[in-house]
């Protein structure tokens, strides 16, 4: 398999990926056992095809998709949030309780203007695993550059789905309006 050749195969993974019911990012080490090369090639491939202007992102779990291709079928929302560091597991398992997908976090920084990190959380476990990497990592959580303001897209199955998680959110204190 030359290299225009492998590149075409790892683009039909993620969009096979972005298609699928779980929409869970594919690892490098994965990517390149798939192909038979090495993950330094696989992160090379991938750096070419965001080149070409593929809409690849890459996630502390993986690569996947971005854009259309990727929410197909869903509906996509910004919800704005206020909350301590503390709330921060429960806010995103609750989404992910309610039905939500928790794709990335900005916040709109003096001097930056606006930050966004992605974070594609779709399960509870997913939301302590990104909670425990902050915590034994030592990072700080983009919103507390912001004062635990913070808007959140969220992918769902429908308008309805959206609405029922900003009214959880609101239950819960940690919707800012």
């Amino acid at each position: 398999m030359n290299g225009e050749e492998r590149r075409d195969a790892i683009l039909a993974i993620l969009e096979g990926q972005a298609r699928g019911a779980g929409r869970a990012p594919v690892s490098a080490t994965r990517l390149a056992q798939t192909v038979d090369v090495s993950r330094q090639v696989i992160v090379g491939d991938i750096a070419l095809l965001r080149a070409q202007g593929k809409p690849i992102i890459a996630t502390a779990r993986g690569y996947m998709m971005d854009g259309p291709a990727a929410a197909a079928g869903r509906y996509i929302g910004k919800i704005a949030c206020r909350h301590s560091a503390g709330d921060t597991e429960k806010e995103l398992a609750g989404i992910v309780e309610h039905g939500g997908e928790v794709i990335d976090v900005t916040v709109s920084h003096h001097l930056y203007g606006d930050i966004t990190g992605q974070l594609n959380i779709a399960t509870k476990q997913d939301a302590a695993d990104f909670v425990a990497r902050v915590r034994t990592g030592g990072e700080r959580l983009l919103s507390e550059l912001t004062g635990g303001m913070h808007l959140h897209t969220v992918a769902c199955r429908d308008c309805d789905s959206f609405e029922a998680i900003k009214g959880w959110l609101r239950e819960q204190g940690l919707l800012y309006e």
